[in-house]
């Protein structure tokens, strides 16, 4: 009974969350590319990953490793 309920709150929990995605704001854009040399492309890519991303398109996320 136990696995029943657990299974189905997973999968109450997939279908609730899989339509929402959170983008960036601009705000958050912004104070983001200010660290970068061109920041106004910075913005540019930004804001368009992130319209790709509210349309349901597939972006790509870099993977920058962690330096102690």
């Amino acid at each position: 009974m136990r696995l029943a309920l657990n299974l189905f709150l997973f999968l109450f929990a997939l279908v609730i969350f899989a339509d929402k995605s959170l983008s960036l704001s601009d705000f958050q854009i912004k104070r983001i590319c200010k660290k970068e040399k061109k920041e106004l492309a910075c913005i540019k890519i930004l804001k368009e990953k992130r319209i790709n991303l509210q349309k349901g398109n597939f972006i790509e996320i870099p993977v920058i490793p962690y330096k102690r």
